[in-house]
């Protein structure tokens, strides 16, 4: 959560986040949690949509068609990061994002009552949560969920990048590909580009009777091209080995 000026853009300004700080709150609300009997990382939670489901399946309809009998009874479980909120007090809008879409909720203490609401003051940008609720319009026309029940799956305590930067730095990026996919839709998009490749190739090859077969990753001999081949050794059988180069030896 990013410090901003009335412009809405970066603070150049503002103190740094203290990392070290927000950890040590974090792991207190986890403590907080479980000597009130909780759980900050349950298992029982079942969800029956994703983003994407509830927006293909409401987006068209106005404000006044969600608000119809036929479907304000409609209710749906999601799960998702926390993402931004926008507290006012005694009600507030999150946005969750799932592996489909990002979703707004509304959350609103004489909805839900006190102790869930509670539950919701504890939350931070990071945490996964569940929740059930029925979609209506706000002002500005955006569709998003009117949240009965609210539930934290997933307590995160490392803070997420401030939201103006993001994830920039490349090499953290490599080493924290956990955080990359978190923060940079594109590049979740593009391994999932990926995964779909990849599985359409083996489609094809298994249509038509190819077997799939894994060869060692590391090999006795350097052999397979004429290149430097990564050098590492066997502890257990005191032998070197050699990263593989080519995987059609075996």
């Amino acid at each position: 959560q990013a410090d901003t000026n009335q412009t809405g853009t970066p603070d150049e300004s503002a103190p740094a986040i203290d990392g070290n700080r927000l950890i040590a709150q974090r792991l207190q609300k986890i403590t907080d949690v479980r000597a009130a009997g909780g759980n900050p990382w349950p298992n029982d939670f079942v969800v029956d949509a994703d983003g994407a489901r509830v927006r293909l399946e409401n987006e068209e309809l106005s404000a006044e068609a969600l608000e119809a009998p036929e479907n304000a009874e409609r209710e749906y479980r999601i799960a998702g990061r926390v993402m931004a909120v926008n507290s006012f007090g005694k009600a507030a809008f999150v946005r969750i994002q799932d592996r489909s879409d990002r979703l707004q909720v509304f959350v609103r203490k004489n909805v839900v009552g006190d102790d869930l609401f509670a539950v919701f003051k504890g939350t931070d940008i990071g945490d996964i949560v569940g929740v059930v609720g029925t979609p209506f319009r706000t002002r500005t026309g955006e569709l998003t969920l009117l949240v009965s029940d609210y539930r934290l799956l997933a307590k995160a305590i490392r803070p997420l990048p401030e939201k103006w930067h993001g994830l920039k730095d490349k090499e953290q990026r490599y080493r924290q590909r956990y955080v990359d996919l978190i923060v940079n839709p594109d590049v979740r998009d593009l391994f999932l580009k990926r995964n779909r490749v990849v599985r359409a190739i083996r489609a094809f090859l298994d249509e038509r009777d190819y077997v799939e077969v894994e060869t060692p990753m590391m090999h006795p001999i350097p052999g397979g091209a004429s290149v430097r081949p990564f050098t590492t050794h066997h502890n257990a059988l005191d032998i070197p080995l050699f990263l593989r180069i080519a995987p059609k030896l075996y």
